[in-house]
């Protein structure tokens, strides 16, 4: 089973958006949307979700009114200032941290678990998809990235499926070192602007750590040659291969608007040529690094 990620620095680089072409491309296989903060791939992938279950992570606080005589213990000392002024537990507030119940002298705070978000299991046009969300102010998405890439490895398993593609969370926290665990390859998506190539170098370094192979795209490569012309320097320094250099084309908005992937937009365009020519390139590295 191989397994690639595709990661950038910030959001917008144009990763997600690489990652529904490569989806296309590819045969049947697991596609993994790790971005569980907010998830876009679903938009032009158009998942039809089979299976979901929800996700609890995070506690909440809960005050039994019967035993509360509101001394204001709890509120006095929740430094998220997560109680109203009726002792009603504020949902979006409240971290789940127990000072609350460890200071309450009638025992009337409990905390309880709480839905943090949803996992789910889609089938897409290109096989099979694993995704999910998480629920507005809720923490503890490196576990959620964690759970949906433990789906994918098993739906791929259960249909002898021999590809998991995924589509990376931006930045380089935990959601990210989640992502990557176990992947055999990465690509970076970089732009040609200085804190493009700031956050190539920091997700390179995060790479090098886990002893993961790297390989780079930069994308509108040709609105700005000269930063361009520094991350291929850079990375013919370090030998990372540098495996596309996609130009700037407004007929991937135009796709986006129609929900499709700039190959199915526009299949002949430069951009779309580059891209296959692009994913050929991995492919070829990915048989190597199975060998």
């Amino acid at each position: 089973m191989k397994q690639l990620a595709i990661l950038s620095g910030k959001g917008g680089t144009g990763k997600t958006s690489i990652t529904a072409c490569f989806a296309g491309l590819l045969k049947k296989s697991v596609i993994v949307d790790c971005d569980v903060d907010a998830p876009d791939l679903h938009m032009l992938l158009h998942p039809k979700i089979l299976q979901s279950e929800q996700f609890q992570c995070s506690k909440i606080a809960e005050v039994d009114f019967a035993k509360c005589d509101k001394c204001g213990l709890c509120k006095k000392n929740c430094r998220f200032d997560a109680f109203t002024i009726d002792f009603q537990v504020k949902d979006l507030a409240c971290e789940g941290c127990a000072v609350c119940a460890l200071v309450c002298p009638n025992n009337a705070i409990t905390l309880k678990d709480r839905i943090s978000g949803n996992a789910y299991i889609s089938e897409i046009e290109a096989g099979f998809m694993s995704h999910a969300l998480l629920n507005p102010g809720e923490g503890n998405s490196g576990k959620l990235v964690t759970l949906v890439r433990q789906n994918a490895k098993s739906l791929a398993e259960r249909e002898n499926l021999e590809f998991i593609l995924i589509d990376g969370p931006p930045g380089i926290a935990c959601p990210t070192i989640a992502t990557i665990s176990g992947i055999d390859a990465c690509l970076i998506v970089a732009e040609p602007t200085f804190s493009g190539f700031h956050d190539l170098k920091r997700i390179l370094k995060l790479l090098k750590n886990f002893n993961i192979i790297s390989f780079v795209c930069i994308n509108m490569f040709d609105i700005n040659r000269d930063n361009a012309k520094k991350i291929t320097d850079f990375c013919h320094e370090k030998q990372i291969k540098v495996v596309g250099k996609l130009p700037f084309s407004s007929l991937v908005t135009q796709a986006m608007i129609k929900e499709k992937t700039i190959i199915e937009y526009s299949p002949n365009s430069k951009i779309s040529k580059e891209i296959v020519s692009m994913w050929k390139k991995i492919l070829k590295i990915m048989d190597s690094i199975n060998k």
